[in-house]
């Protein structure tokens, strides 16, 4: 039988060879091939390892192969760096309070003790309320214009551009402008020293002053003749200022008339036959009394409570008076040097001699022993303020409001002045550029020294 002659195979192996070879590993199962083929993976690459030259240079830091029965237990190398110290045991982390308990609950809360008032010193140190002081320099400088047409009438509507404002011929930028209304502070000045006659047809429209001030305004009352007296300090307008001039009803004036100069009544005592009786053959002197009317001393007493007011209100000064100034500890100069200083406007209601038409003119003459008539004007003029000049009661009370609707409803110009500060006067004029219309604004001003 003839041998069948298989072709050689370039790796050796025959077709026969090759045929006999696939129907062996088609017996033979899946899985156990699989299994082999992996177990010569793995003698492969074990072999590979093994011809690695790099693989088998072993570091004498490496960890020693596993104990062998063929092979002598290795000893580990000697020449290892120290070991490094042993950490001390940790402890126990502090408790935040010392006396709280390992059970957690914390300990009761001793008692609070304070230090007794007045008991630590304060020199040298900063108190508590030192927190809350704030010091600012500023050298803004705030000017309320009153602005009329000719018949009296506020004027509304402007703008800052209608507005020049100079000190000392020098004009200024405008840096604030408002026309909103102002709360006031207002002081109230009340002449007792007046004529009755006079002093009772004022009494007769307290209802109305009272009427004329806004729930937001805050008033306070002085009465003067030869001496100053605070009725009321500054309250809410409501129940107690009307109680209070309700009060102020009850209040007289001095006699009626003329002052009596001669006769058993009159200021030189008694005399027989024109000749007194005390000083034989003394000639008489005969003067008209001396009426004490501390107007400046009073006018300075309110102007200092309003400067110590908020400032975001409108200081005012309401003055109810003949204008009569005699026997003052203070003069008209100072007095308005604390007025321009402190930003108080001087309103005045002038009755009985100062409501005469001719009542500035007929003031301006000084007569001995009588003062002067002439205050109130000049302290309107210079606060940019008015006198409003009334006879009977109505005028009066229309009066009150249109002073403190006048006050109340102002511009407000400010601007931020060049000059260092000192106590030298400064000039002020504001003028407005619409023809026709009356500006009322105070002269000039004070600045204060700084740090007040």
């Amino acid at each position: 039988m003839h041998q069948p002659i298989g072709l050689e195979h370039p790796n050796g192996c025959t077709v026969a060879c090759r045929q006999e070879n696939k129907a062996l590993s088609l017996l033979i199962p899946r899985s156990f091939r699989l299994g082999a083929l992996l177990f010569a993976a793995s003698l492969t690459l074990s072999g590979a390892v093994a011809h690695d030259p790099q693989q088998n240079q072993q570091s004498p830091q490496d960890i020693p192969d596993a104990p062998s029965a063929t092979r002598p237990v290795q000893t580990f190398p000697t020449n290892l760096p120290p070991a490094r110290p042993e950490a001390p045991p940790e402890q126990p982390a502090p408790k935040s309070n010392p006396d709280e308990s390992d059970s957690g609950a914390p300990p009761p809360m001793p008692a609070v003790k304070t230090v007794p008032a007045g008991s630590v010193p304060t020199e040298g140190v900063n108190s508590r309320d030192d927190l809350y002081t704030i010091t600012v320099s500023t050298n803004l400088v705030l000017v309320p214009v009153t602005v009329k047409d000719d018949s009296g009438h506020l004027v509304d509507g402007l703008l800052p551009r209608d507005f020049s404002v100079f000190e000392d011929g020098r004009k200024q930028s405008l840096k604030f402008f408002t026309s909103d209304p102002f709360p006031l502070s207002a002081a109230i000045v009340l002449d007792t020293g007046m004529p009755d006659v006079a002093l009772q047809k004022v009494n007769q429209t307290y209802t109305a002053l009272s009427g004329a001030f806004s729930p937001y305004d805050e008033v306070s009352l002085y009465t003067y003749s030869s001496t100053v007296s605070q009725v009321t300090g500054f309250s809410k307008v409501g129940d107690k200022l009307t109680a209070v001039l309700n009060q102020m009803k009850l209040e007289r004036g001095r006699n009626n008339g003329v002052p009596v100069m001669n006769g058993p009544l009159g200021p030189q005592g008694p005399t027989v036959n024109g000749i007194p009786v005390e000083r034989p053959g003394a000639q008489p002197n005969i003067s008209p009394p001396k009426e004490v009317r501390v107007l400046n001393d009073a006018i300075l007493r309110a102007a200092l409570d309003l400067s110590k007011r908020d400032r975001a209100r409108r200081k005012i000064l309401f003055v109810i008076s003949d204008g009569r100034e005699y026997g003052s500890r203070v003069s008209y100069s100072d007095v308005l040097k604390v007025l321009l200083s402190r930003d108080i406007t001087v309103y005045a209601i002038g009755v009985e001699s100062a409501a005469v038409p001719i009542y500035s003119k007929l003031q301006k003459i000084h007569l001995p022993h009588y003062g002067y008539g002439d205050i109130l004007p000049r302290y309107a003029g210079a606060t940019g303020g008015e006198v409003f000049s009334e006879f009977n009661r109505d005028n009066i009370e229309v009066a009150y409001a249109r002073a403190t609707g006048d006050a109340r409803n102002q511009y407000t110009l400010g601007y931020t002045t060049r000059a260092t500060p000192s106590s030298a006067y400064r000039d002020i004029e504001v003028k407005v550029a619409r023809v026709g219309l009356k500006v009322n604004a105070r002269a000039g001003y004070y600045p204060l020294p700084p740090g007040k």
